[in-house]
């Protein structure tokens, strides 16, 4: 099964992504892993994206594309995957399903994960990220357990100046004018599926693993 997880900052698809993966058994796809993996090993289209980032630019979205194309003809996600960062406008959902036709399929369901300004702001200004080994920790929901150090590798935790409420604002008033057409594509598709993400995190997987299981009932959880 393939499904496309989207929503605004804050709606919490990165970690629905992992724990939706690890419940039915089936690869994550994160387009920001792509990219990160990309850079840190040095391969052609990590250098030429790196590039890019040194200048403050967006990665074009071609690269990012190229990137989504060599994981997705990789064996293990050929036939299954949740794919969570992408696409984030109209050009790069119709590239992905370029992509997919290519390989003479198609998204089954894409799940937009609803979520009110009042709890993106809640989850946002209270991420607190590692220094060190990038571990996402919360002031509030998941706080570590000595204040300031992470749990894991006891590096130096840190607000992303990005997560402050005045430029969360701004970034959802700029994912809302860039979403417009994406979602309203998706609706035209038929394949867009409504879930409020406002709940506990473990309450919003259960309802997507309904959601995928209304429409493939041979999928194993």
């Amino acid at each position: 099964m393939k499904i496309i997880l989207l929503g605004p900052p804050g709606a919490g698809k990165g970690t629905q992504a992992k724990r939706l993966a690890q419940r039915l058994n089936i690869p994550h796809v994160s387009t920001g892993d792509l990219l990160r993996s990309n850079v840190k090993n040095g391969t052609s289209l990590g250098s030429k994206a790196k590039s890019f980032m040194e200048k403050g630019l967006l990665v074009p979205d071609n690269l990012v594309a190229e990137m989504l194309n060599q994981r997705l003809s990789e064996k293990a996600v050929m036939k299954d995957f949740i794919l969570d960062g992408y696409p984030r406008n109209l050009s790069q959902a119709k590239a992905l399903d370029q992509v997919l036709e290519e390989r003479k399929t198609e998204a089954d369901i894409v799940v937009y994960l609803d979520t009110s300004v009042p709890i993106i702001i809640q989850r946002l200004t209270g991420r607190l990220v590692c220094g060190k080994c990038g571990l996402n920790f919360h002031a509030t929901n998941m706080p570590p357990k000595k204040t300031g150090i992470c749990d894991a590798c006891q590096g130096e935790l840190y607000q992303r100046s990005d997560d402050k409420e005045e430029t969360v604002r701004k970034r959802l008033d700029v994912y809302e004018q860039e979403t417009s057409s994406l979602i309203k594509y998706y609706a035209d598709k038929k394949k867009l599926h409504h879930i409020s993400a406002d709940e506990d995190a473990s309450v919003v997987l259960n309802k997507i693993i309904e959601l995928a299981q209304n429409c493939n009932d041979t999928l194993k959880v």
